[in-house]
């Protein structure tokens, strides 16, 4: 059964290994959505830049969190950051999960929602689904939730927190230091053409099946006329005149 979730309510988790999808419906002028996840020690904070898990450092030292990356399914598009419950280190008592959009505000963003799986149990339901609201929709980047400790075991808390000074606020006010060069999205790859079947490209024989060199001569072997440097005329010089030739007998 999965739990749907309000704003600040929360739910115990009894997977050990849980995967958080962050999703929402693509469309003209929706931006690119990003998750990823901050480690956070007993004072709130990161204990270091290894503890931030995104785009340009997918995985935790630890290898217990890490971003499985982009999806298209059928309910729209999809970035999930999966995480090792029992493996994660004693002194990190809470893990954000979080959503930017790359400077472009989340009133852009339709239908956001973040869903909690069980990931060692195949197309099970949700344990948990949170719809986002932003409540400005000037956000660029929203604390989606957190799994947090209780006790011995962990629990989900649906938050919906935003930020209007993107992926970068966020994580400076949780104790990261920021690299502009760090924090830049990868650009994302220029697809290839199609490839083209080689009977549909047309082919020019070679003059007499022998393979052209790079600076081909033309066709029939026949070689290409050399230019000549031609010096100064001389104004004086005159042609003999042309008369009729005869041979003698």
């Amino acid at each position: 059964m999965t739990h749907a979730m309000l704003k600040g309510s929360n739910v115990p988790l009894e997977a050990d290994t849980v995967r958080a999808v962050l999703r929402w419906a693509p469309g003209q002028g929706v931006p690119d959505v990003d998750a990823s996840a901050l480690l956070l020690g007993p004072d709130g904070r990161v204990r270091s830049d290894e503890d931030f898990v995104f785009y340009n450092q997918p995985r935790h030292p630890s290898g217990k969190v890490w971003r499985l990356g982009k999806k298209r399914v059928a309910e729209g598009l999809t970035d999930t950051v999966q995480t090792d419950l029992p493996g994660v280190e004693p002194d990190v008592g809470r893990i954000l999960l979080v959503a930017s959009a790359d400077g472009v505000t989340f009133d852009r963003v339709p239908a956001l929602c973040i869903l909690l799986y069980d990931a060692a149990v195949a197309d099970a339901e949700p344990l948990a689904r949170f719809e986002i609201k932003p409540e400005t929709g000037a956000e660029t980047a929203l604390i989606c939730g957190e799994l947090y400790r209780r006790g011995e075991g962990w629990k989900f808390r649906a938050l919906g927190e935003g930020y209007s000074n993107g992926l970068k606020g966020l994580a400076t006010d949780f104790g990261i230091s920021v690299d502009e060069a760090d924090m830049e999205e990868p650009q994302p790859s220029q697809p290839l053409p199609p490839e083209q079947p080689t009977s549909a490209v047309p082919q020019q024989p070679p003059a007499y099946g022998y393979p052209q060199p790079a600076s081909a001569p033309p066709a029939y072997g026949y070689p290409q006329p050399v230019p000549v440097a031609v010096g100064p005329v001389d104004p004086n010089f005159r042609l003999p005149p042309q008369g009729p030739q005869f041979i003698g007998r």
